[in-house]
This record gives structure tokens, sequence and C-alpha cells, in this order.
């Protein structure tokens, strides 16, 4: 029988942790793993991994904790409990994860499950602060995050309720994960899995692009909506081994982390599926605008810029050509220092436009800034294996996400993906605007 693992702070939340292990064990067949993260050692025998066994597992065997700030205790405690519960589930011991705690505990116990659980592992997390911004705590995971409503200090008729309603879904998820493992869908890692990021304004071009892949090539696709976590829950699989290829169609993340918008994916953005030798054939997909709240929280150094607002809670900014070519430098310094297989690393270039509303006549329309970045990414790739490719059609355009799809699929080593002959041999013809096969240039692969 499979355990649930309980994460929580026995030196300050013991009692609620106990109340919480007993309506685990009431609703399902699982016997509960209390893991003690706590400052101070707690001994009581509903305790399954102590503290002291959990600080084992410290880097520095001399620290004492009782001694650190409490931020640093934090710190020191996810280092010591991430292994601990790493060896759990690699064990195959554990089928779920839960904690409860205040604003040091879930920071904590959330620590733990993103760095030692993996996407699609069940994980809760019973928070006071859980009706604020989770996003620091959730990150690029898939930790659900339930409101305590009240403070986790007592014992009250909300809270034991709210811990009931709690304790049915974790056994509800235990429940599922262990049927999963039993009963694995064969379908299952039969497929190419292939990751592709998407914003509302290349959704279009990215749903053809998706269901062709699906219709066409059999393939097993996940979308990823590119605000920062996405792009960085996209990356995180790769690392995993979770995604056979990428299909980076919108890399706007990118402008985010060089402007200081709100969806960035941080420094790192690119260099996974690069450094991974996998296909991998990225665009420019919103690398048009850097994305704010409601305009009046703009930040002041951007007021005067062009603005356009998405929607009330959203609003863009048009990058300039400076911007531009900033974008295109980092594309080019990502791509030409982590590439461990260049042949399998193309960028396409839509010079129609890389959103909804950078086309000709759009809001965003720009022509020199779209140069510039276009220009910047041709220049530094010159000379390398990366492929560059120049498109006259917008990101949105049928075709041409059809067309990068066929380019993608063409990365792959023969007989791995099931593909129709004329696909394995195609060039772009800049003067028809069309995909022309190789060996026989009158015909268009899109027929």
């Amino acid at each position: 029988m499979t355990s649930i693992a309980l994460l929580g702070t026995c030196d300050t939340k013991l009692h609620e942790l106990l109340y919480l292990r007993d309506q685990l064990k009431s609703q399902g067949n699982f016997s509960v793993t209390l893991i003690d993260l706590g400052r101070s050692p707690v001994e009581h025998s509903s305790i399954s991994i102590s503290q002291d066994a959990v600080a084992g597992h410290a880097k520095d065997k001399n620290v004492d904790i009782s001694s650190l700030p409490r931020g640093e205790v934090i710190k020191h405690m996810i280092q010591c409990a991430v292994p601990c519960v790493k060896t759990l589930y690699e064990r195959g011991e554990i089928c779920a994860a839960a904690a409860a705690g205040g604003s040091g505990g879930s920071s904590l116990a959330c620590a733990v499950m993103r760095e030692a659980l993996p996407i699609g592992f069940p994980k809760m997390m019973i928070s006071t602060v859980a009706s604020g911004d989770t996003g620091p705590l959730v990150g690029e995971t898939d930790i659900t995050m339930m409101y305590s409503v009240v403070d986790i200090a007592g014992s009250n008729a909300l809270l034991r309720n709210i811990f009931k309603n709690a304790a049915g879904a974790i056994v509800g998820m235990a429940n599922a994960w262990s049927q999963a493992q039993q009963h694995p869908n064969q379908e299952d890692g039969a497929r190419k899995r292939i990751g592709i990021t998407m914003f509302g304004v290349t959704t279009p071009g990215v749903d053809t692009a998706r269901q062709f892949l699906e219709e066409q090539f059999n393939c097993e696709v996940f979308v990823f909506h590119a605000t920062g976590h996405g792009g960085q829950a996209m990356e995180r699989l790769v690392r995993a081994g979770e995604l056979d290829a990428v299909l980076d169609l919108t890399t706007t993340e990118i402008c985010d982390h060089l402007m200081g918008g709100n969806m960035s994916a941080g420094p790192h953005r690119l260099e996974t599926a690069a450094a991974a030798g996998i296909p991998y054939v990225l665009s420019l997909g919103a690398t048009d605008m850097v994305n704010f709240g409601p305009k009046a929280l703009v930040p002041e150094k951007y007021s005067k810029r062009h603005l356009y607002e998405h929607n009330p809670t959203v609003t863009l900014m048009r990058t300039t050509k400076d911007e531009c070519t900033q974008i295109g430098n980092f594309i080019v310094d990502k791509l030409k220092s982590h590439s461990i297989r260049p042949e399998l690393v193309q960028v396409v270039i839509p010079r129609g436009g890389v959103s909804m509303i950078a086309t000709p006549g759009g809001p965003f329309a720009d022509a020199e800034a779209d140069a510039a970045l276009f220009a910047s990414i041709e220049s530094g790739l010159r000379g390398t294996p990366i492929k560059v490719i120049g498109d006259r059609r917008d990101i949105n355009d049928g075709q041409f996400a059809q067309d990068v799809a066929k380019r993608l699929v063409a990365l792959f080593p023969a007989n791995q993906v099931s593909t129709p002959p004329e696909v394995e041999a195609f060039y772009y013809d800049e003067a028809t605007g069309a995909f022309m096969l190789a060996n026989n240039p009158g015909l268009s692969p899109s027929r």
C-alpha cells in the first residue's frame, strides 16, 4: 500500500497536521507519511520521518539550525527535504503529497514539491496565502492550492471542514495516480511528443500547426501559454525528457525579460531545447510586444510609448527598433552558446507579421522595428549550422503554420515519425512564397 506524504512544521503545526493526517487515513485506503520540516525536533509517534532525519540530508552537517534566522531555516530545510521526498517518490513509496501552513510553511513545502516531484504527480498545499499571488509558490508546476480562509492555528468548525474537503481531494488525486500507474495508457510514449508555445495573438497559427501535427503525423502536442511560467514549464518538461521536440512559435517571453514586462520566463529561456539536442524550430511570435497590467500600472518610463489595451487587465507595449535588435541578439546568443546539435535547430522568420496585430495596417505594424529584429538574427547566425529561413507570410497564416510543422518533423531521424515521403526533402521558394519539393520543383507539398 502506497502512502500520502504529509509535509509540515511539527514544532508549530503538529495539532493541525495530526487532524489532517487522520482525515486522510479515514477517507482513503492509504497510509500517511508525516514528514517534519520544522526548525526544532519534535517527538511524536505519528511522525514518520523526524526533523533530525530530514536534517541529516544537509550538505553541511555542522549547521546549527536553531541559530539561523527564520528565512535561512526555510532555505536550509528545503535543501534537506528535497532529496528526502525525491527518494520516496523514486522508490514508488508515495502516491501524493500534501501540506498545510502559513506563509513560511507554504514557501517551504511548495519549494520541496516543485523541486522533488514531477509535473503530473498529485500535490496540494492548504495555505493561508492561497488567495493571493501564488505564482512564486506554484511556479511552473501543478501544485493545487486551497485557501484555508482562517489561520491554520488551533481548531474550529470552519478549518475542520476545509481540512476534510482537502483530504477528500487529496485522496481522490492519490487514487487517480495509483490507478494510472497500475493501468498505464498504452498510447503514452508511443507517439512523438511536441511542445508548442502560444499566445492570444499567435493562437490561429499555433492551432493550425497543432492540428496538422496531430492529424498528419500522429504526434502528441502540448501547447504552453507563453506567460512566463508557460515557457518555464515547457523547458522543465524538456529537461525531464518528457518532450521529443519543440516548435517554439511564440518567443514573446524574451521581450518581457529584457524590458521588464510581467510575463518573463527568466534569463535562461531558449537554452533547454537547444542543449537537449532535440529537433527545435523556433519563430518570433509576439516579439512585437511587452506585457504589462492595467494601463495605469505601466511603468512611468514607458508611459509615452506606443501602448495597446489588449483587455482591461493587459496592456501591450510595442517593441522599438533598438529593443528588437536586443531581442534578436538574445536569440542568437542563446542558440549559438547552447545548441549541442545545431543542425537540428532552425529559426523561421515570418516577414509578414510576428503577431495578429503586427501585420500591415495593424496597430503594432512597424516595418523598421521588424527589420531590425530579422537582421540581427540573420547576421548573428550567418555562417553557423543553424538554419535561418525567411518566409514572407505572417505567423498566423495557415500554410505558414503547416510548413513550419513540416520543418520540425523533417528534423527527426528516418522512421521515427510517420511522414509523407515528400516531407523529407523540400525548400522555401522566396519568389513564390511556397514550399517546393526538392525532387519535383514544380509541385508544392501544400497541394
